[in-house]
């Protein structure tokens, strides 16, 4: 993006350095990273971090709408209906394919999420990027004004809001497996929280309870990130029930989840947003399904993403209300490294406090690929490849 910053960057790298820096990331948390972190940054040029800022208002300008927000509570499936909703997520993301259109690079919306992503670690990634790489002081991966200090402060007063952090949990399924444990590691780290496994959790009446060192704590607040596709898969038996009625206060309302996620897709329109529909609401397919990928609503981390459809592929599907077709993006060629170039998928994160008219862009983080699919690539042989973040002014 910006030319001479890739090639400074590029000059100074070394495998020595890169190797010092990935050490110092997984020690300084109590887990290791489990996804492959990229060598690089992203460097966004002025014009292109304003055409982003652009694309970023006109998405969420659709979703603050009154309309979206009663269309969004369909999203949600009957029978996974969560008590005590709110009016808006606390959490929310924007995942944009960089592409490029007659030389001018072009963000395309790929997906959106009402559900929390790696914003404690995101905070260390930078910490450890800046102080093993030499970045311009006056880049910076922030947005609306926050430096890190700023950041970690709204973090913790939407998460903690007026209780004590022991009274507040990340919420999980066997966080100790998960790939992105680090990120629980972070947010102990910086505001204090333990996380907790939904088997753990004691319920007493409409109030929640959770064991630490011999004590029992009260829950008063949960920041939950149970994904619900897991949820069911895993068949999970617990004391707990996200379906029970209790004093808690949800920071990310599982609701959310399904409220604002690729169901979200066909309903929005506009420069920045590819043609989706829902399968089950197409009359005919569209006449080039090569231009098009399958999708289901509701997995995560790419599971069940189809590149390679075709009508009898569709037409085998029986829970077609769980699956949406949307036109593909063709990523343009971005990060130029020591062999090819990379493609790069921005995430703009956003924190909603609780009274405010809409949310707010707070970070950033970016994944980058060679191959036919974009996400973080668990191959540690290649190179240029998985997750960092990118550096604007």
């Amino acid at each position: 993006m910006i030319p001479n910053l890739r090639e400074q960057y590029n000059a100074q790298f070394s495998e020595v350095r890169y190797s010092a820096f990935l050490d110092e990331l997984n020690s300084i948390l109590k887990y290791p990273t489990d996804f492959r972190v990229c060598e690089t940054p992203l460097f966004l040029s002025e014009d292109f971090n304003n055409e982003l800022l652009k694309a970023c208002d006109d998405i969420i300008s659709q979703l603050i709408t009154e309309e979206f927000r009663k269309n969004s509570v369909n999203a949600i499936p009957k029978h996974l209906i969560v008590p005590n909703d709110t009016n808006n997520p606390v959490f929310l993301s924007l995942d944009f394919a960089i592409t490029k259109d007659g030389g001018k690079f072009i963000p395309k919306l790929i997906e959106l999420q009402g559900f929390p992503t790696l914003y404690g670690y995101q905070y260390f990634l930078n910490r450890l990027v800046k102080k093993y790489f030499d970045i311009p002081d006056s880049f910076t991966p922030y947005y609306s004004g926050f430096d890190e200090d700023e950041y970690v402060d709204l973090l913790e007063k939407i998460i903690l809001g007026n209780e004590e952090p022991e009274n507040v949990i990340l919420l999980e399924i066997e966080p100790e497996k998960q790939k992105t444990r680090i990120d629980f590691a972070a947010m102990e780290k910086l505001i204090g929280i333990p996380e907790v496994c939904i088997t753990d959790l004691i319920k007493k009446g409409k109030k929640l309870f959770y064991k630490k060192d011999g004590r029992e704590f009260e829950v008063k607040r949960i920041y939950n990130r149970v994904i619900f596709d897991e949820l069911e898969r895993k068949q999970i038996q617990s004391s707990f029930s996200f379906f029970d009625e209790v004093d808690v206060h949800w920071v990310g309302h599982p609701n959310w989840f399904f409220r604002i996620s690729k169901y979200s897709l066909p309903q929005l329109k506009g420069n920045y947003v590819p043609e989706s529909y829902y399968l089950n609401q197409l009359e005919k397919y569209p006449d080039d399904l090569s231009r098009f990928v399958l999708k289901p609503l509701f997995s995560f981390a790419g599971l069940g993403v189809d590149v390679d459809i075709t009508k009898e592929k569709l037409d085998k599907i029986t829970d077609r209300e769980n699956y949406i077709l949307q036109q593909k993006v063709e990523y343009a060629p971005v990060i130029k490294t020591p062999d090819d170039y990379s493609k790069v998928e921005i995430r703009m994160m956003y924190l909603w406090e609780e009274h405010s008219p809409k949310p707010e862009l707070v970070l950033n983080l970016i994944r980058t690929s060679k191959g036919k699919m974009m996400g973080v690539d668990f191959n540690k042989n290649k190179t240029w490849i998985g997750s960092s973040l990118a550096y604007h002014l």
